[in-house]
Order: C-alpha cells, then sequence, then structure tokens
C-alpha cells in the first residue's frame, strides 16, 4: 500500500520543484514581452495585455556584434581545448612513462585555482604577448584553463578502451600518430561530444576572463549584456529579452544535443 503511494508522492513532488525551477523564466518571459511602461515588480506575474517585440528588437541590436565575438571566441577555444585533451588523456592513459601519475595530477591541480588567485598575473602576461583586449587572448585563456577538465574526461573515457587494440596495432607497425588517428580518434566521438558542450557551456556562460581581458568592441556577449542594465534606468523588458537571447545558444546545444551528453557520460561506466 506505502508503494502505490510512493511513486505518485515523488512525481508530486519533482513537479512542484520543477515549477518552481521555472518560475523565474515564467517571469523572465512575460517581462522580456511587455513595453517598457508595462513593466512593474506589481504586475510581474501577470501575462503581457498585448505582445509586444520591442524589446528582443533593441537587445537583438545591441547584442549582435559580440554575439558574433562570443561566436569567435567559443568555436576555436572548444576544438583546441577538447583536440589538446584529447592527446593529453591519450598519452597518459596509453602511453605512460615514468612519473605520468605525477604529471597528470599536477595537471589537475589547475582545476582548484581559483581564477580571482591568478587574475593580475594573467592580465601582465596577456599584456606583455600582445593580446590584451583581444578574442585571441581570451581563447589562449580558456584553451588552457579548460585543459585540466578536458584531460580529466579523455583520460577516464580512453582507460576503458582495451590495451589490445594499442598492443595490435604497434604490432601491425603503427605510431603514436597512426594509433590516434586510426583507433583512438575514431572511438573518441562520444567523448568529443561530452567535451564539447561542456567547454561550450562553461565559455559562452563565463564573465570574468572576458570582463577583465577585454574591453569595448572585443567584449563577449555576457559583458555586453550586464552593460543593457545602462546607469539610470533600467528597461527591464529589453534586459529580460536580451538574457533569453544570450541563454539561446547553450540552451538549444542541450536541446539538440542533450542525449548524447548524457549518453557520452556513461560510455564505458558499465562493463558487458
Amino acid at each position: 500500500m506505502a508503494k502505490a503511494f510512493a511513486r505518485p508522492l515523488i512525481y508530486l513532488i519533482l513537479v512542484i520543484l520543477g515549477v518552481l525551477f521555472l518560475v523565474p523564466v515564467y517571469v523572465m518571459l512575460v517581462t522580456s514581452l511587455k513595453p517598457f511602461d508595462e513593466v512593474s515588480i506589481a504586475t510581474m506575474w501577470k501575462p503581457p495585455a498585448h505582445i509586444d517585440f520591442a524589446g528582443y528588437a533593441e537587445a537583438f541590436s545591441k547584442l549582435a556584434p559580440n554575439f558574433m565575438n562570443t561566436i569567435y571566441l567559443v568555436v576555436p577555444a572548444t576544438l583546441l581545448s577538447a583536440l589538446l585533451g584529447s592527446l593529453n588523456g591519450y598519452v597518459l592513459s596509453k602511453w605512460k612513462f615514468k612519473g605520468s601519475d605525477w604529471v597528470f595530477t599536477a595537471i589537475l591541480f589547475g582545476m582548484f585555482i581559483p581564477y580571482q588567485s591568478i587574475l593580475i598575473p594573467l592580465l601582465q602576461f596577456i599584456r606583455n604577448i600582445g593580446l590584451y583586449n583581444s578574442i585571441p587572448g581570451l581563447i589562449l585563456v580558456h584553451v588552457v584553463y579548460g585543459l585540466p577538465i578536458t584531460t580529466l574526461m579523455f583520460r577516464n573515457f580512453y582507460a576503458n578502451i582495451p590495451d589490445s587494440l594499442v598492443e595490435s596495432a604497434q604490432i601491425d607497425g603503427a605510431g603514436f600518430v597512426g594509433i590516434y588517428r586510426h583507433i583512438i580518434m575514431p572511438l573518441s566521438i562520444t567523448g568529443f561530444v561530452v567535451v564539447a558542450i561542456w567547454q561550450f557551456t562553461n565559455i559562452w556562460n563565463e564573465f570574468l576572463f572576458a570582463v577583465t581581458i577585454t574591453s569595448s568592441a572585443q567584449q563577449p556577449i555576457m559583458v555586453a549584456l550586464q552593460n543593457l542594465a545602462g546607469s539610470q534606468v533600467v528597461e527591464w523588458n529589453v534586459q529580460m529579452a536580451g538574457a533569453l537571447l544570450a541563454a539561446l545558444p547553450t540552451l538549444l546545444v542541450y536541446i539538440l544535443l542533450g542525449k548524447y551528453f548524457i549518453r557520452g557520460l556513461l560510455a564505458g561506466s558499465v562493463k558487458g
């Protein structure tokens, strides 16, 4: 009897939690569809009297250049960090050398270094190499800071690939590059999907490096979104429309590739 009530109760709790989670999204959506003179705290729950897309038009016109900056940043940074993390994972799992475990530990240590603690020396370094206030400078920072997590993901993924495949390829005369290209890379598709989604989301939503390393025309969309607030009067309909537009790419990525993300995370976790 208790089991008969347990499942509906669990579903009810999940529905309530889901509604609570979606309440801010609902407020953002209805506010973005209202004209500015209709926006107020007292009526923020009410749907718009008439749908107005002026907030979206204004937000898009202001965010479009920064949107392209983010695309120029996210695509190469994601690809480079995934490729370098794949190579690191390949070496540290299939071509172990003396001290490789210490090297892996040192790489992982980078995951636990707070951004704020290295911000000043990082800015000085970026200035010295001439990449301050540039998209390539941001790409470099995100690739370096993304290596620990991408290396960890790929090393764990490659650990489930039988060593016998690598040994058989070596017997057939394949070297380091040949094994990676013809054996490891084709087996890494799910791993690359997981890492790409993870890096794409983190880099797209990152704010601290973006606001400190770039300025004016080079800023990514998250910094430009903050600038929408203005200094005197906050146009909440424009702000909410801009937030939804900025979140749309990552939302689409998870909607379209979410099942591959979960599948990739679980790949190799159960051996049959």
